[in-house]
């Protein structure tokens, strides 16, 4: 029997989940356990670049892996734990940064993004993302990543990282090589930037039905209608656009939207009874889980992958010529 390939993706612990991180990450995450060797994990490592009290994401940990344990991801088929819990990562990325040329990390596009939204901490943590990225990805010889199109360039560059070093110490590291999936970009309750709970423009998976509920009245809709007697425009409505995950039919209720013949407070009514309805049985999962239980899981997953961890930094350290670790 042919081993599986495996893979690795990871998402920072910003808070509670929302359609985005659900609709954009992992809702794939959890079909790709049935074809892969996976591992995910919660990355507060890199939320410090951002956020430099660790103490602070304590509580956003628990939050963000009990969703991801209510939407579908399993312990007994995937690997999941916490960034921090595997320190050789960051000696892995110490080691790649020394391989790795000022020039390709200040080409990167996030930076530049995370650099605008954080101006008064641009430190070098955010500049070295992507090579922390790429640990990640080879510290447990990651063969593939599941990305979009736009996550493209950070993959390009981490492949390039690995090649370096295999062609400078030795052939130690796989190449990991995009995924591509649907990845798509689910905009804000302001209709105009990406979800995201830094802006706070979010629309709850597993928070209680009445945040859902106003958390969709506050979304902007057809900025170009202004009233429910004019034709709506439902190819550049927010609202009208989330209709495609939630409604088989939902083509019948754009066609109603053009004539006129729904307004955009009915629309939203729908949209939030249909997404706490997909989502119940999430909710109902995330209630059971306790503290104890989540920890629990994190803790037995970090375990494995620091395993996996210390076999991949023995072979690092040895190609390069540092003595073992005792």
């Amino acid at each position: 029997m042919a081993e599986r390939m495996r893979i690795l993706s990871g998402m920072r612990p910003t808070g509670r989940f929302h359609l985005g991180n659900y609709l954009g990450a992992a809702k794939n995450w959890v079909e790709l356990q049935n074809q892969y060797e996976c591992f995910y994990f919660v990355a507060d490592y890199h939320a410090l670049t951002t956020e430099p009290d660790g103490h602070t994401v304590e509580a956003k940990i628990f939050d963000l892996t009990a969703d991801l344990l209510a939407v579908g991801l399993d312990p007994k088929r995937s690997v999941i734990y916490q960034q921090s819990k595997v320190p050789e990562v960051a000696e892995l990325s110490l080691l790649l940064s020394m391989v790795t040329p000022l020039s390709w990390v200040l080409r990167t596009p996030t930076f530049k993004e995370m650099a605008k939204k954080h101006p008064d901490n641009v430190n070098l943590g955010l500049l070295s993302y992507p090579v922390l990225q790429g640990a990640d990805i080879v510290m447990v010889k990651g063969q593939g990543v599941p990305v979009g199109k736009d996550q493209l360039p950070h993959l390009e560059l981490i492949r390039e990282v690995v090649r370096k070093f295999n062609r400078t110490y030795a052939p130690v590291f796989p190449e990991p090589r995009a995924l591509l999936t649907e990845a798509p970009n689910i905009k804000g309750t302001d209709g105009k930037q990406r979800m995201s709970k830094t802006v706070g423009n979010i629309v709850g998976v597993t928070d209680d039905p009445e945040v859902i509920r106003k958390q969709v009245r506050s979304m902007v809709t057809d900025v170009k209608r202004t009233y429910m007697t004019q034709p709506g425009h439902p190819r550049t409505c927010n609202v009208c656009a989330l209709y495609k995950f939630f409604f088989d039919d939902w083509q019948h209720y754009w066609d109603l939207c053009r004539k006129a013949q729904i307004g955009c407070g009915k629309k939203k009514e729908l949209l939030a009874e249909r997404i706490i309805e997909t989502f119940q049985p999430f909710r109902e999962v995330r209630a059971e889980l306790s503290q104890e239980r989540v920890a629990g899981i994190l803790e037995a997953g970090s375990e494995a992958a620091r395993a996996v961890a210390r076999q991949t930094l023995a072979e690092v350290r040895q190609a390069v010529g540092l003595p073992p670790v005792l």
